[in-house]
């Protein structure tokens, strides 16, 4: 495995949305380490103006967080015309069959079970925004 990002990775803009501190530093030290610009936000509300404002190309979205949780997080991301087609991956402590299928209805592209390695989370990037 070779620790070159992917040339295109400089422009690529990944939203980290978890309520843990610790997952946020740790998502966005793997995902600078591999070149991207990389936004955070700590709660579903918070994620919705910096989706507005900045428009990712990619969003990491937990399921567990207070006020609104990641599937209504990414339901109304959705919904919205304009990030429709931005790949979503839900982020879960649990790998349970249930989350994910319920992760799909609400339009999500993918899931990723904490704690993940750099490498997990780098290459779940370059699968969907090559996809995309």
């Amino acid at each position: 495995m070779s620790n070159e990002s992917p040339a295109n990775a400089a422009g690529v803009k990944v939203l980290v949305i978890d309520d843990s501190n610790t997952i946020r530093r740790s998502a966005e030290i793997f995902l600078k380490q591999g070149g991207y610009q990389v936004l955070l936000a700590e709660d579903g509300f918070d994620a919705l103006s910096k989706v507005n404002d900045h428009e990712p190309d990619l969003i990491f979205c937990d399921i567990l967080m207070p006020r609104l949780d990641g599937y209504q997080t990414c339901a109304i991301i959705k919904r919205n015309v304009k990030f429709a087609n931005v790949p979503v991956i839900m982020l879960s402590s649990k790998d349970g069959l249930f989350d994910k299928a319920r992760g799909r209805m609400v339009g999500s592209q993918d899931y990723l079970t904490k704690p993940f390695t750099k490498d997990q989370l780098l290459q779940a990037v370059e699968q969907h925004c090559r996809a995309a």
